[in-house]
């Protein structure tokens, strides 16, 4: 799906460099590069600060603790992502509570959230999913007038903008990864939180770090989720690229639009909601025999995601069945991601595209 060792090729002499400098410093965790990057990342996306940690599911759920959440309250979010956004919100004690999403852009949609407030509802967690920009103002507007945290699973989509606002930063708090295949990737596992309140920033600083601002000092119970010196000097060299990465993406992108509209169900492109296409998403009801075709013609593809999070065997225990949320289980039967890595050529892409189109005119 994506080459990754092409992409090392276009910055490794930059990143050798640099992880050979963390090396003869012996500083490799808390250090400078790692406040170097946190700085940065909380510019670029427009917040006043970034926390550097482990990966982006330890972003999500100590997003969750600096909120508080915890046994009795509620969470809503939506079924249609990666595990990890509801596996977070059970691990705090606290009930995810899932509604569907608009089919059109796979992210969740604002009229479910507010049927599904109760007494018990604490926060709202909205995926920026593939890269899309979830509708964020009617999201914003329901927190308010029920005086919920809305945190930003922009695991997907750092650099994406939604009327000039970065994803990450129009609620409460922001989530990034930087897995090895995002747009940004580490090495390695490597997240960052992102907000501009002071006090969920200090709560955050002592609860990646064992509840310590201050060495052997711990003023509550924390953990151990830091983003190590490593990470954090790889990602520095890549974030200086990541804008002209993510333009490649959008390129490739745009070209798959043009030659497959018609054939498949294409991404939705909308106004005032950019999208970075961490992933690229057709739809047809013939996806796996699709798949096995464009296998078979080695061209990777993968499905994102095949079963909802209200149907995993993990979630039993919150009583969904099928047909509860008729929105993200069909996306979840039809839904194909092709490859749309920054590296990927124009040749490669033209044999791609072809046989798609040779599958359904056979």
């Amino acid at each position: 799906m994506i080459d990754l060792k092409e992409e090392l090729n276009l910055f490794r002499d930059e990143i050798y460099e640099e992880i050979e400098e963390v090396i003869e410093s012996a500083s490799f965790i808390l250090g400078n590069k790692g406040l170097e990057l946190e700085k940065k990342i909380a510019q670029y996306v427009g917040t006043s600060y970034g926390i550097g940690v482990a990966n982006g599911t330890d972003a999500l759920f100590l997003s969750l603790k600096a909120c508080n959440i915890g046994p009795g309250d509620e969470v809503i979010t939506t079924p249609f992502t990666f595990f990890a956004t509801g596996e977070v919100i059970a691990n705090t004690g606290a009930t995810p509570v899932f509604v569907d999403i608009d089919p059109e852009t796979y992210n969740i949609d604002p009229e479910e959230i507010r049927k599904a407030i109760t007494k018990k509802t604490k926060a709202i967690i909205v995926v920026h999913l593939f890269g899309l920009s979830a509708n964020m103002e009617p999201i914003q507007q329901i927190a308010k007038e029920h005086q919920l945290y809305l945190i930003e699973d922009a695991c997907q989509a750092i650099g994406t903008n939604q009327k000039g606002k970065g994803a990450g930063s129009i609620g409460d708090i922001g989530c990034f990864s930087f897995f090895p295949s995002k747009n940004l990737g580490a090495f390695g596992d490597a997240g960052m939180i992102v907000t501009s309140n002071d006090e969920l920033y200090d709560r955050l600083i002592q609860l990646r770090n064992h509840g310590s601002k201050v060495r052997y000092h711990h003023s509550i119970l924390g953990y151990n989720s830091r983003l190590d010196e490593i990470q954090a000097a790889i990602l520095l060299v890549k974030f200086k690229y990541l804008d002209e990465l993510i333009d490649k993406r959008i390129q490739i992108a745009k070209r798959y639009t043009d030659e497959l509209k018609g054939i498949v169900k294409t991404p939705k492109i909308l106004k005032n909601r950019e999208h970075t296409f961490h992933q690229y998403c057709i739809e047809t009801p013939k996806r796996d025999e699709l798949m096995e075709f464009l296998g078979k013609k080695q061209i990777a593809t993968a499905v994102y995601y095949p079963i909802p999070l209200h149907l995993q065997k993990a979630l039993d225990y919150l009583g969904y069945r099928e047909g509860s949320i008729p929105n993200a289980e069909a996306a979840a039967k039809n839904i194909l991601a092709l490859p749309i890595g920054p590296t990927l050529t124009a040749e490669q892409q033209s044999y791609i595209i072809q046989s798609i189109k040779e599958f359904f005119t056979a």
